[in-house]
């Protein structure tokens, strides 16, 4: 990725990926557990803490020029800052890339695949996860362009097919169980816009780099908007979802859809989309923990460290035993990692680092 230069369009939809795989799955779901009716209350409050977030990374990093957060780290503390920070984000990328691989294979063998070992399925996404990165991370960034923008008008299309099945009453009540589940406790849900991680790394790619601050702006109040097409779906069409243990909420949601005896089962050409989509996710992920390790090792050749840590993916997504604890992992546990490692562990970093430049530590 060091010849590699991302343009402002496929910088935003890298952080695009990440929230669009967690929505195909349980996130939906898990926002509206956590905050009943007011979820989409709590969608936009969070949206504008991600933004202002968002915007205190670029005033704290763009005084770093073309430096990423294991540069500021090295800067900040030395070598051994710069690798600990560097071994933080690589366990974040692969362990969560791992365990929503897990759980994505377990729903399709569950939909389609009953009589498939999941260990196959996963193995199909972890051979084509790196031969993608083998063609080069311009062939995954084109892909994505391509694939992304279809996916979430998948999204679109369902919100849009499913419009005469919504009950908008279910939106009341307006604050849920109260104000404190829906500013205090649901600040939780900050998690949900977990591809602000990308924002740290993105910086020495940028074709454009005075773009940087439009690209925070514009991803994270797309992500907000996103999320709300995905959870008003789930809000307004499923009785008493809160209590029920369904697996892919969306995809459920689509299989609704029917235009006539002449157009049905359109979930099949959208999950197609989604598999596709996830496969770019998984890729990105990947290979963004390849680019770290190099950094932290000074290794040139990124083909033997793809393939390892394809294997490492594979291994990790094994773990778990079952589809409860993975997905109780992205719904509970992945959350409580974003919000340490992304949120918090990332912009003290910076913060850190830009008291020193200015002498004050």
């Amino acid at each position: 990725m060091s010849r590699t230069k991302i343009g402002t369009t496929e910088a935003i939809l890298i952080i695009l990926t990440v929230v669009f795989s967690h929505s195909i799955l349980t996130l939906p779901r898990t926002l509206v557990t956590n905050t009943k009716s007011s979820v989409l209350l709590n969608i936009a409050y969070i949206t504008i803490i991600s933004v202002l977030t968002s915007l205190l990374i670029y005033r704290l990093i763009k005084k770093f020029g073309s430096f990423d957060i294991v540069d500021i780290s090295e800067y900040l503390g030395g070598s051994v800052l710069k690798n600990i920070i560097g071994w933080i984000f690589i366990f974040h990328f692969i362990v969560s890339a791992s365990m929503l691989l897990r759980n994505f294979c377990e729903c399709l063998a569950l939909v389609y695949f009953q009589m498939t070992d999941v260990i196959f399925i996963i193995l199909i996404f972890i051979i084509g996860m790196c031969i993608s990165n083998n063609f080069g991370f311009n062939v995954t960034l084109k892909s994505n362009m391509l694939i992304l923008p279809v996916a979430i008008v998948s999204i679109i299309f369902i919100f849009v097919a499913n419009f005469n099945n919504f009950d908008p009453q279910k939106i009341f009540p307006i604050l849920g169980n109260g104000v404190y589940n829906t500013f205090v406790s649901g600040l939780i849900n900050l998690a949900s816009f977990g591809g602000i991680i990308f924002l740290y790394f993105i910086p020495p790619y940028l074709k454009e780099p005075d773009k940087y601050k439009k690209i925070c702006i514009i991803s994270m109040v797309s992500t907000g908007i996103f999320l709300t097409l995905c959870v008003s779906v789930i809000l307004f069409i499923f009785p008493a979802f809160f209590n029920t243990n369904e697996i892919m909420p969306l995809y459920s949601a689509a299989r609704y859809i029917s235009f006539g005896n002449f157009l049905q089962r359109l979930d099949s050409i959208i999950m197609l989309i989604w598999i596709t989509a996830f496969l770019s996710y998984l890729s990105i992920a990947c290979k963004f923990s390849v680019n770290i390790f190099q950094k932290l090792t000074k290794i040139k050749d990124s083909k033997p460290i793809i393939n390892i840590f394809g294997l490492l993916i594979l291994a990790i997504s094994l773990i778990p035993k079952n589809l409860a604890v993975s997905t109780f992992f992205e719904s509970t546990i992945y959350n409580y990692i974003t919000l340490g490692i992304v949120f918090a562990l990332g912009i003290g970093i910076l913060i850190l680092a830009n008291l020193k430049k200015k002498r004050i530590i």
